[in-house]
């Protein structure tokens, strides 16, 4: 199309733009809204994908925590009631029968989720109940502990009942100088009246986590040894392969351990669980819902605005009638008028959706600087598939043609004695 060259064509389309400059501009703001709506809400989307991204960093979201409770129907003999106890023996049970399961983390705990009292610790005069967990090294694969100082327990910890500690921040800050950035790796804190070597300190991240920076961790066989718990395990932290259902895994754990323990298999109460894969599931259902929507909302409020160009073309060319008119008369071929109109459609969707691309981007910066340092809120660098745009951009340019074809076709029909008779 030669005329895209010529400097007449897009001086007449500065003119005509100019002398309709409120028209003009009422007309962009269909389409820069449509882009700013769908560039903002689409990056907010992302922004929030990214933000639950990094409140889960660091967790296994595959997940299963399961506990044993009371039965709740009398079965083989048995009445309504029985307490039913996890086994550390059941982890090698649960591991042979299940074959989508990738690892099982056992726990007991005093204090924190079990409602039980949490343990009595001191150090230099200092006194303070916390919840006390004893863990393996696998259990950090399930939630991945921010340390600040040391490492975690480890499997020579577990084998030798070592008398070792991790501790979360807040107690590292009530028995040691937090301010002077006290090292507590080789210093010793009083548990149950028993000293403990602190081999490690941790953060909990702000907004997340299942623990709190009030717990304490030791090895599993340690504890088992100071409360004589023999093989009693208060929970299990089960992990299902990738790509696994793991609402399937649930429902076949739960079944092992009813058999196991001759509990009735239509008793709900008997084991009680919270699987975190089928909420992260939904939390991602939801995310990907909230991109669609975006795309729909976006994409129709583009249309309106490239409809609203259209409608705005067809004033300007019956306000042109008379120019037009001479135009032809002076030997324009109708496909030159037409692809006059058609341009002038382009150019105003075009540059209109890149005046709404921009304000959204710098929308989006302004959203990522408030909530840069705001770890409770999940929001996190709120980025747009430039492709994405692009796509978007191309559609609005191909229904600034389609539409403009509407006023282009009634500019070709007018004839050009006619037109100059038009007042």
């Amino acid at each position: 199309m030669n005329i895209i060259f010529k400097k007449d064509t897009w001086q007449e389309i500065y003119y005509s733009l100019r002398n309709n400059k409120l028209r003009t501009f009422l007309t962009m703001i269909g389409v820069g809204w449509g882009m700013f709506l769908y560039v903002v809400l689409l990056g907010s989307a992302k922004g929030m994908e990214n933000g639950f991204d990094k409140l889960f960093s660091g967790f296994a979201t595959n997940s299963i925590f399961l506990w044993a409770q009371n039965t709740s129907i009398p079965y083989e003999g048995f009445p309504k009631g029985r307490d039913v106890n996890l086994k550390l023996s059941d982890v090698d049970l649960l591991k042979r029968k299940i074959s989508d399961i990738d690892y099982i983390s056992p726990q007991n705990s005093r204090g924190s989720f079990t409602g039980t009292p949490g343990e009595s610790m001191s150090r230099n005069g200092k006194n303070a109940i916390y919840s006390l967990t004893g863990d393996y090294p696998i259990g950090n694969k399930i939630s991945e502990k921010k340390l600040i100082f040391g490492r975690y327990i480890n499997d020579a910890d577990v084998s030798g009942n070592k008398n070792v500690v991790v501790i979360g921040e807040e107690v590292y800050n009530n028995f040691f100088n937090s301010k002077k950035k006290e090292n507590p790796l080789g210093k010793s804190i009083n548990v149950k009246g028993l000293f403990f070597n602190v081999i490690g300190v941790f953060r909990v991240r702000k907004g997340g986590g299942f623990e709190n920076d009030r717990t304490v961790f030791i090895p599993l066989s340690t504890y088992t040894k100071m409360y004589n718990a023999g093989d009693q395990i208060d929970m299990f932290a089960i992990v299902s392969k990738p790509n696994v259902d793991v609402n399937s895994v649930e429902k076949r754990v739960k079944t092992e351990l009813k058999a196991k323990n001759q509990v009735s298999p239509e008793d709900t109460n008997a084991f009680g669980s919270f699987n975190l894969g089928k909420e992260f599931k939904k939390l991602t259902g939801f995310l990907t819902g909230m991109q669609l929507l975006t795309i729909i909302v976006g994409t129709l409020t583009i249309l309106a605005g490239v409809i609203a160009i259209s409608n705005i073309l067809l004033i300007t060319v019956k306000e042109r009638t008379k120019e037009i008119g001479i135009r032809r008369a002076l030997g324009a071929k109708p496909s030159e008028v037409r692809n006059q109109i058609l341009l002038e459609s382009v150019v105003i969707t075009l540059s209109s959706g890149l005046l709404g691309f921009i304000l959204g981007i710098l929308v989006l910066m302004i959203f990522n600087m408030l909530t840069q340092n705001q770890d409770e809120f999940p929001f996190y660098n709120p980025t747009v598939n430039y492709g994405n745009v692009f796509a978007a951009m191309s559609v609005m340019v191909i229904l600034g043609l389609i539409i403009g074809m509407i006023p282009a076709q009634r500019a070709v029909k007018i004839r050009p004695i006619e037109a100059l008779r038009s007042e």
